[in-house]
């Protein structure tokens, strides 16, 4: 568990981040310039705040007012960045073994073999940064965080410079670090969906200020996060149970509460619980169902919120989960959507994104 209450000014910024984070991975999302950095430049002992405390795992870390300040090579806190900061004179080998030469063995709660295997990276020993491809250098920052047995794990931003593709071969390798080693993280990311492959759980941050921390669905409908989150492009997330699969027709049938939904074939056995998510611009809305018309989805959903942006309005539905539709203002009028009222909410399935948990 981390319990923190931190601050600290520079220049115009300040940052006051006050939260307790109690899940195994948390995902920490919020603009550019929100402070993200900075805050785990604070937990791990790169930055000093002015003021505040950091407790983990019952240890206090940093608590200005009893003038505590664990150096950071004390912390045993591991960190990856989004540039790798391999040591370039060094070869893989060699920038494994620097922070796991330095623990006393009984402190090595990793093997080295192990993390070689997991991470896949044996056959590239010998070599150095600069032969390697941005993925392999990612992996091995990885392995050497890692190895250094931290009590746990920070990364910012980890797999930012890397392309779609070498996301997608990275992204396994964290997921079998959270699975098989349950290390603790905190993982930096502008891309949700990276997040969410992670965890579920995520502490939005803007202006300096964690605005709310808890399971995806939940904050992303905090009244404080609404609007960030739309301008992040944030989406609906939906969790929902697989019914049926119909391969020959193009989809796979899916039960949220009582509702059914089409989404896009997928390989998943019929029970298993995933997630999808869907942009509140491909969510149009009804007061009947349509007939004679290609949108198979449509849910039917009570108006639960509705708040104004600057250039269009965001419903918020309950159509067993919770959806948010973006509608123009004219629609608003035209349609008189008011709290209470009854709507379909069309979604194309081909809209439809799976996310894996």
């Amino acid at each position: 568990m981390i319990e923190l209450d931190l601050e600290r000014t520079q220049g115009n910024f300040s940052l006051r981040a006050q939260c307790i984070m109690t899940e195994q991975v948390i995902g920490l999302f919020g603009p550019s310039g929100a402070g993200k950095s900075t805050l785990l430049a604070m937990i791990a002992g790169l930055t000093k705040p002015d003021t505040g405390y950091l407790i983990v795992d019952g240890e206090w870390l940093f608590d200005s007012k009893r003038g505590i300040n664990v150096p950071l090579h004390k912390r045993h806190i591991g960190m990856v960045f989004q540039d790798s900061r391999l040591f370039p004179h060094l070869n893989v080998h060699e920038n494994l073994s620097y922070g796991f030469n330095l623990l006393a063995p009984k402190d090595r709660v990793l093997g080295f073999q192990q993390i070689i295997e997991m991470l896949e990276i044996g056959h590239l020993m010998v070599q150095k940064p600069h032969q390697l491809s941005g993925g392999e250098k990612q992996r091995v920052a990885l392995g050497r965080a890692l190895l250094m047995s931290p009590r746990l794990l920070l990364l910012d931003e980890p797999l930012a410079s890397l392309d779609v593709r070498l996301k997608h071969q990275i992204l396994p390798f964290l997921r079998r670090v959270k699975d098989e080693i349950n290390i603790p993280m905190i993982y930096v990311s502008h891309a949700i969906e990276e997040i969410l492959t992670l965890t579920s759980h995520i502490a939005m941050i803007d202006d300096g200020k964690i605005l709310a921390v808890g399971p995806f669905e939940e904050v992303l409908h905090d009244a404080r996060v609404l609007a960030i989150a739309y301008s992040l492009g944030l989406e609906n997330v939906i969790n929902a149970q697989v019914a049926a699969h119909y391969p020959q027709d193009g989809y796979t049938s899916v039960t949220v509460d009582t509702q059914t939904l089409s989404i896009p074939n997928i390989s998943v056995p019929v029970g298993s619980t995933v997630a999808v998510s869907i942009t509140a611009s491909n969510i149009a809305l009804a007061k009947q169902k349509i007939v004679g018309v290609t949108i198979q989805n449509q849910l039917l959903g009570k108006v639960i919120n509705i708040k104004s942006l600057e250039k269009s309005v965001l419903v918020t539905l309950d159509v067993g989960c919770l959806l948010i539709a973006e509608v123009t203002a004219k629609a608003i009028v035209d349609m008189k959507i008011e709290l209470g009222a009854k709507f379909y909410c069309l979604i194309k399935t081909q809209s439809i994104r799976l996310i894996k948990f």
